[in-house]
């Protein structure tokens, strides 16, 4: 399973950037991509998830209605789109996947514990 990463950078507050997230190596249906954050000096926090077989996403409080998951699954890519940004979303974001079978549970599906592939990260800075 490999996972890359890119599109990371500064952006000013209420600007919009989108991170990509290529994976190979794995049948993409019966996977869940997940998207992680970690600001400095806090606990890696999950912010959206999506499984490709049944079209299901989830996003933290924190981003809903701000950011979105959407996939090319001819890349087998998995976007994370971000609208609105705040300094607070400064942060490494980091793919991950992990088996479907793995998140039975909705209340999983955002838990990094979960996730057994991952991948470099990317910072993305949001400056005021």
């Amino acid at each position: 399973v490999q996972l890359v990463e890119s599109g990371g950078g500064l952006v000013q507050a209420g600007g919009s950037l989108r991170l990509s997230c290529a994976a190979s190596g794995f049948t993409f249906d019966d996977y869940a991509i997940g998207r992680f954050r970690q600001a400095p000096g806090k606990e890696r926090e999950g912010v959206s998830c999506i499984t490709r077989s049944d079209g299901r996403t989830n996003y933290a409080d924190s981003v809903k209605g701000r950011f979105t998951i959407p996939s090319d699954n001819a890349k087998n890519t998995v976007y994370l789109q971000r609208n609105s940004l705040k300094p607070e979303d400064t942060a490494v974001y980091y793919c991950a996947a992990t088996p479907r079978s793995r998140l039975l549970l909705s209340l999983w599906r955002l838990r990094d514990a979960r996730y057994d592939n991952w991948g470099q990260g990317t910072q993305v800075t949001v400056s005021s």
